[in-house]
């Protein structure tokens, strides 16, 4: 996934699209999650579970961006 498609996702992501922009599989991002280890803050909501896009932005790194930062570029 490119920097400019992760500054592009909407407030909350599925797991599929945080394990992709992460380079891992969903598979393994499930297992992170059940160990309590994937490395980015959840929100479970009933029987599916959320991921914050800014939570996910810091873990790679981009969440300091300013505002339009390298999406412009």
């Amino acid at each position: 996934m490119s920097l400019s498609e992760v500054l592009a996702l909407p407030a909350t992501v599925n797991v599929v699209t945080a394990a992709r922009a992460l380079g891992i599989g969903h598979n393994k991002a499930y297992d992170l999650i059940r160990a309590g280890t994937f490395p980015v803050r959840t929100l479970p909501l009933g029987g599916t579970v959320r991921i914050p896009t800014a939570a996910l932005w810091e873990a790679l790194g981009v969440g300091s961006l300013p505002q339009g930062g390298a999406a412009g570029h």
